[in-house]
């Protein structure tokens, strides 16, 4: 028993992982970040394990590159605007409003930085929690 006195013992703290509305959040950031990465190399894909069958029945684990597609589009005038997602739903920022403004191509990264940065501040759980309760 005198090993375990040598040792400091706490109570374990909860898991964020637990919480609903900090898991939305930190998977729209990581989408937000995927969106980042493409806008920077068009080619920009993400590997994922998935477990497949192989021909005795056994399953194994192998890479897959998954694609990202990309959530900006061009409007009939050229220029670009952003549908921020979660799942296969659009999120509604405001009142109707599903889309984001970008313009050029060149300002696409500091659109997508400045969302990043309002998701990390809290700023769209609200829009988060609305699309989750719109689908129940």
């Amino acid at each position: 028993m005198s090993n375990m006195k040598s040792l400091s013992l706490i109570v374990a703290p909860t898991s964020s992982n637990l919480n609903p509305k900090l898991r939305r959040r930190q998977n729209l950031i990581e989408r937000l970040e995927e969106q980042q990465q493409l806008a920077k190399d068009p080619n920009f894909t993400i590997t994922v394990r998935r477990w497949i069958k192989d021909a005795e029945g056994i399953k194994q684990p192998i890479e897959i590159k998954k694609r990202i597609k990309p959530w900006w589009r061009k409007d009939a005038a050229g220029s670009l605007y952003m549908v921020l997602r979660t799942g296969l739903k659009r999120l509604v920022l405001d009142k109707g409003m599903t889309a984001i403004a970008v313009g050029t191509p060149d300002k696409l990264e500091s659109v997508i930085s400045t969302l990043i940065a309002a998701a990390k501040a809290g700023e769209l759980d609200g829009v988060l929690e609305k699309s989750i309760s719109a689908g129940k």
